[in-house]
């Protein structure tokens, strides 16, 4: 039996990988596995969209504060047409104000976003969006490494929120 399982692990004949998936079931059953791993990572999707919690909020005109949103990758285009922007030519700080307006799709109930709407937002929540754009476009996730002040210990916290408080 461990001639039939050697020569299967070195590539042997159909017959005897057969033999030794009879005999070794566990080992054929892990194979199996790891190979339905593989086909369903290779057709996973790319993530787009992130959902972010703002520190303050977004209020509106009808005094209602707007906390929970959805950021979307930038593309090449996001990033050039700021560039042809008036507002950006005189004030090259525009640009985030613009971008950040081009790839956020929602805060709270909100879904017509526009510069004059990241405007409003308070200092705290646009440096906010502005380290969250640059996490998910330019490191590719949301996580954050922090040190705890009580007890210097250091860990990671996502930064699109949706646990509950304290938890990494």
């Amino acid at each position: 039996m461990r001639r039939v399982l050697s020569t299967s692990a070195r590539g042997g004949t159909g017959d005897e990988e057969r033999t030794a998936a009879r005999e070794f079931p566990d080992a054929h059953a892990s194979r199996e596995s790891r190979a339905s791993r593989e086909s369903r990572e290779s057709r996973e999707t790319l993530r787009t969209e992130f959902p972010f919690e703002l520190p303050r909020g977004y209020v509106d005109d009808a005094g209602t504060v707007h906390r929970s949103g959805v950021m979307r990758l930038a593309t090449a285009r996001d990033e050039l047409i700021p560039l042809r922007d008036d507002r950006v030519r005189e004030n090259a700080a525009y640009l985030s104000v613009v971008l950040i307006a081009r790839v956020v799709s929602r805060i709270g109930t909100v879904d017509d976003i526009h510069p004059g709407v990241i405007e409003d937002l308070f200092a705290s929540d646009l440096a906010f969006l502005q380290d969250f754009y640059r996490r998910i476009n330019a490191e590719g996730h949301t996580r954050a490494a922090v040190t705890c002040p009580s007890c210097q210990e250091n860990f990671a916290v996502d930064l699109a929120g949706g646990g509950r408080p304290g938890e990494s």
